[in-house]
């Protein structure tokens, strides 16, 4: 049964959370950080890419940008900017976009409940993110940033959540720039929350699949280095916003493909039907649309005979029928000729890249369901890289997990 554990939070003061939050690491890279931090010597953007405050071309795994992303956290800690909680706390975590409320619990969770399959995968970690993730939170001392997991629905949790702050003033309320409203408020009693998680046999990794293993990776270190190791260290729990299911909205995961073989649509036609000036975004699973040579195009995906969970999915269904045969892109997280871009930038980004020559082919997908999601890591499977694109994203920066 899945652990919450309250923790004593560093969070910004009221008046500081706006130019303190920030978006995760992950959604953005150095030079995309760069732009936003410039001007904001208080952004979290300096603690979680810390890379920006080094020379251009410093590589993001560099001794020194652990260094700084060090001082850079102890420098905003030590400030007036920053307290930290005196009692372990709980807190509950409502996003508003676009209309639509996602309430959630903001808490720790375990690491040995990840190492166990209390928490479960659905998606395989490339070793150099991991490798600098677990660096930044031994040079850290902390867990900056959440991670986003999901559990079945139980609407008696999440009608608690939204009953236990009704009437209670925020600790944040502001809208960031994309147009997200973040709301924070402290649970003054977790014990219920506690123990309602206490019958939850799973929780779901949705976002942030490097920071659970580099909180895993981090703690067997620290354990090795810990003679009287009891398990109940702080660095035995990562910080974690628990959504039930019926309240994730998943985005479109799509692709670009750099070059492409000059008799490659010739034989996709081979394959399948194509139908030309499609509309964009496909209209139902199962079909894709992809921009080639100026124009879109509509397609059904083939799928195996007696499919797994896996290999119903899209995203499956793509890479192998269409990406591997046709493209020889055998292992798309190593793959430099293809590349993730998630739904929140729309297709009219794809069809730039391809009109100005940065790409060849782009593929619009459906989005993934959340049931198959769960359904696939209730299997014990895992999806292809990039399966998912969670919105709205946390803010990053107002609640800092240190040991």
């Amino acid at each position: 049964m899945a652990i919450i554990h309250p923790f004593k939070a560093w969070r910004p003061k009221e008046e500081s959370v706006e130019e303190v939050a920030c978006v995760p690491y992950d959604v953005i890279d150095t030079d995309e950080a760069r732009e936003l931090a410039e001007g904001k010597s208080n952004s979290f953007l300096h603690v979680i890419r810390p890379e920006i405050d080094l020379p251009e071309g410093t590589p993001y795994n560099d001794d020194q940008v652990y260094k700084k992303g060090r001082e850079n956290l102890k420098k905003l800690l030590d400030s007036d900017l920053f307290e930290q909680e005196e009692e372990e706390s709980l807190y509950v975590y409502q996003l508003i976009f676009e209309g639509r409320v996602q309430t959630g619990l903001f808490t720790c969770v375990s690491v040995d409940d990840y190492d166990h399959d209390v928490i479960l995968k659905h998606e395989l970690t490339r070793p150099a993110k991991e490798d600098d993730r677990t660096r930044h939170v031994l040079e850290q001392e902390a867990h900056a940033e959440p991670v986003m997991l999901t559990f079945k629905d139980r609407q008696d949790i999440t009608r608690l959540a939204r009953d236990m702050v009704d009437g209670q003033d925020p600790l944040f309320d502001f809208t960031a720039s994309d147009g997200v409203q973040h709301t924070i408020w402290k649970v003054e009693d977790p014990k219920e929350f506690v123990d309602r998680f206490d019958k939850i046999e799973h929780l779901y990794v949705a976002d942030g699949h490097h920071r659970c293993k580099s909180a895993s990776r981090a703690a067997e270190e620290l354990q090795k280095n810990n003679d009287q190791h009891t398990g109940d260290e702080e660095y035995n729990f990562f910080p974690a916003v628990l959504f039930s299911m019926d309240q994730m909205h998943i985005m479109s995961y799509n692709r670009v493909v750099y070059d492409v073989p000059d008799d490659f649509f010739e034989k996709l036609r081979e394959r399948v039907k194509l139908t030309k000036n499609a509309d964009p975004k496909p209209k139902e699973k199962g079909n894709i649309s992809i921009y080639y040579k100026g124009s879109w195009y509509g397609m059904e995906l083939p799928i195996a005979e007696n499919p797994t969970s896996v290999e119903k999915l899209d995203v499956a269904r793509l890479q192998d029928h269409i990406l591997e045969p046709l493209l020889d892109i055998s292992d798309p997280r190593r793959d430099e000729n293809i590349d993730f871009v998630g739904g929140i930038r729309g297709t009219d980004a794809l069809k730039e890249q391809i009109d100005s020559g940065e790409a060849d082919l782009a593929i619009s997908m459906y989005p993934t369901d959340i049931r198959e999601l769960v359904e696939v890591s209730d299997e014990g499977r895992l999806m292809p890289p990039k399966s998912t694109w969670f919105e709205p994203k946390l803010r990053s920066g107002m609640l800092v997990h240190t040991f």
